[in-house]
């Protein structure tokens, strides 16, 4: 099955959340592809980061964000790990980690104890170069304003507010896909 076919497996009933999915999820590809053409020498394989992108947010129909037309039951924060599991169900296991690793710069355990995330405690942290170059790709776009791309100083803006730690995840990628 093919990333499209999936999307439309769960979405056919969501025409506008549909759209705003593969609106976002075409924007990340996009941008990941970039970085991948401008950095031949991290050897990104560009099939996977095209496919993992536009399923790295397969998840939200199943979470509670009315201010992007979703209306399911689940917190928006496990988007990712839902999307893993309905990857894995679906056999397209070989994406899973990349929709489960790419909130925020990644979710450390810490992170998650801290913040009394619901999510399992492990750690969420980008590990491929795949996985960071969709994390890093997708802080650019936003669901809720589909038209804006953000600025490096936009994004490391908005990172402010989950810890330093991020910040620098971040500054790193900057440095290694600018």
């Amino acid at each position: 099955m093919s990333p499209l076919e999936l999307i439309e497996k769960y979405y056919n009933k969501q025409e506008n959340l549909k759209n705003i999915l593969l609106t976002h999820s075409r924007q990340v590809a996009q941008r990941s592809l970039l970085i991948a053409s401008k950095h031949p020498e991290l050897k990104a394989d560009t099939d996977f980061l095209e496919n993992a992108a536009m399923l790295h947010d397969i998840g939200i129909v199943f979470t509670n964000a009315p201010g992007i037309d979703c209306h399911g039951t689940e917190p928006y924060i496990r988007h990712g790990i839902i999307g893993a599991e309905l990857l894995r169900k679906e056999g397209m296991a070989q994406y899973a980690d990349v929709a489960e690793r790419h909130t925020g710069t990644g979710l450390t355990l810490e992170q998650i104890l801290k913040q009394d995330l619901p999510l399992p405690h492990q750690d969420f942290s980008p590990r491929t170069i795949e996985e960071q170059i969709i994390c890093y790709a997708d802080k650019f776009y936003s669901k809720s304003h589909l038209e804006r791309e953000l600025t490096v100083s936009q994004v490391r803006l908005r990172l402010i507010g989950y810890g330093q730690a991020s910040v620098e995840r971040f500054d790193i990628w900057t440095q290694l896909f600018e």
